[in-house]
């Protein structure tokens, strides 16, 4: 992930960042590496958890320009939180996107970040979104998204199935991870890592000299 450059307007943002989420028999898993740069040149931070929880079981992923990205999961929560206070009930994991999705079409002149949530809700279970830079929201079992994510969509292809286990999921994301960190330069640090089901929230931090290596790195 990257901090906004003075001149960012011209070179554009990096995404810098590998951020995932993927569902499994009864929840779903949602994960980062947690290194942010400066113009992908510059390590700035080794310890960004770029996995904010914006409801109770509902979590985002955050890639592109830093601070835009904080700005955004930010009036989410508050938006959730009072939709919440309405409904009475927790909200949608597509409700939560779309709440995204609109922040970032309506400001799509300014905004350089970009999004997954995932979740899972009483409605449809598990669910995993894609809020892209421009504004738009697409559904997926499975998505990968930032800079490291060029070099695993292989792996992801190859080794995703829909009915694995908690424990299956937990690898397949750990793996997909460790695998765009070993290549990635602007990718690394820690694996942060949420497990959210039915029965709640699991949080997972993986450090890096404990992440499985395929390669001489």
């Amino acid at each position: 992930m990257e901090q906004r450059s003075v001149d960012s307007r011209v070179q554009g943002v990096s995404t810098g960042t590998t951020i995932l989420a993927a569902t499994f028999d009864g929840g779903v898993v949602i994960g980062s590496d947690s290194r942010a740069s400066i113009g992908g040149e510059y390590v700035s931070s080794k310890t960004i958890n770029k996995v904010v929880q914006i409801h109770d079981q509902i979590f985002c992923c955050m890639a592109g320009s830093l601070a835009d990205a904080q700005a955004v999961t930010k009036a989410a929560k508050f938006h959730l939180s009072f939709h919440s206070v309405q409904m009475e009930t927790p909200p949608l994991v597509i409700a939560a996107a779309s709440v995204l999705q609109t922040l970032c079409y309506n400001n799509k002149e300014e905004l350089q970040a970009g999004f997954i949530t995932a979740g899972w809700d009483r409605k449809k279970g598990p669910q995993v979104y894609v809020v892209s830079l421009g504004g738009m929201l697409v559904g997926q079992p499975v998505t990968i998204g930032g800079s490291g994510s060029t070099y695993i969509y292989g792996y992801i292809d190859a080794k995703y199935k829909a009915d694995m286990s908690r424990e299956e999921c937990l690898q397949f994301a750990t793996n997909a991870l460790a695998l765009a960190m070993g290549r990635d330069n602007v990718s690394g640090g820690v694996a942060h890592l949420v497990v959210i089901t039915e029965t709640g929230v699991e949080h997972v931090v993986v450090p890096g000299n404990k992440l499985p290596k395929f390669h001489n790195e």
